[in-house]
């Protein structure tokens, strides 16, 4: 199954900003060809991407999706201030910001009750709008998370977040190499391709400022608090499925332990040989990991 980027993407207007975003399902024919206790009873997966320079939906998920679409309806979602999304100034602490607007294209779509997975940033807003809106959110998926990583070990910031914080203070192409690099064990997915269409993104017109103004919302002393998520764990009630590369430089695999421990019903799958973007560097079996856990979710009556 093969999915062109133009095909599959929308966009709606969220409390008067443009919100892109990605959406497929399953065909006819792979729905019939699914066991018949899942035709028609698996809920909508949506996707939400991480937060490096030139981030969006589709260069975080857009290799995911075919596999997944053949399972669930998956919808990718350019966070405010990402790829086809309006860049507007954050209001408060980014992770609560970005699920209102999360939480109102959801409304849009019609669409209830969701599965929700989050990467890094993605991962923060994500857990974010499952406390805030805990009926709206069947089953979390939280890959590397922003928020919730709590570094025991590691110092702070990470190897990542330094790179990251480079490339703000000087947007090169090396300098996005050298964050890029960060994210993967295998350094031959760092291409001269990707550096020039992350960069691109990164350096289009708001994108600096925007991201600018999400990072001062986790420095601002009047919200950095609200993104202190790890302090919030204990209120989860979803079944909360930890993702982990076991070499991940941006949040290191220490950041798990309190989230594992204080999640009521959380448990924990580290790749090997993997570092931060395990959906593109363990593929197959993020889906196959991803997709067990979901199944496993039962609708009970309200």
């Amino acid at each position: 199954m093969t999915l062109a980027q133009d095909d599959v993407r929308r966009t709606a207007t969220v409390d008067g900003i443009t919100i892109s975003y990605y959406d497929s399902s399953p065909s006819d024919e792979e729905v019939a060809q699914q066991p018949s206790r899942d035709r028609g009873s698996r809920l909508p997966l949506v996707m939400l991407h991480g937060g490096g320079p030139g981030a969006s939906a589709w260069s975080n998920f857009g290799a995911a999706l075919p596999g997944f679409a053949q399972d669930f309806r998956t919808i990718l979602i350019d966070q405010p201030g990402f790829g086809g999304s309006d860049k507007p100034p954050v209001e408060g602490n980014y992770y609560r910001f970005a699920a209102k607007y999360v939480i109102g294209l959801l409304d849009q779509l019609g669409l209830d009750r969701v599965h929700l997975l989050g990467n890094s940033l993605g991962g923060g807003t994500a857990m974010r709008l499952a406390l805030e809106h805990p009926r709206r959110v069947a089953r979390l998926v939280l890959m590397g998370p922003g928020g919730l990583s709590l570094n025991l070990f590691h110092a702070d910031p990470t190897e990542g977040v330094r790179r990251l914080m480079e490339f703000g203070a000087n947007p090169s192409r090396e300098a996005l190499r050298a964050f890029i690099s960060t994210m993967v064990v295998n350094q031959s997915l760092v291409t001269d391709e990707l550096v020039e269409e992350r960069f691109a993104d990164a350096t289009a017109p708001g994108s600096r400022e925007a991201m600018a103004s999400m990072g001062a919302s986790f420095w601002n002393p009047d919200t950095f608090e609200d993104g202190m998520l790890w302090r919030e764990a204990h209120r989860l009630r979803q079944h909360t499925l930890l993702t982990w590369g076991r070499e991940d430089r941006v949040n290191p695999l220490d950041g798990a332990l309190v989230a594992l421990k204080l999640i009521p019903k959380a448990q924990l799958h580290v790749f090997p040989n993997c570092g931060h973007w395990a959906q593109i560097e363990a593929a197959e079996e993020f889906r196959q990991v991803t997709t067990q856990f979901l199944d496993n979710h039962v609708e009970r009556a309200k």
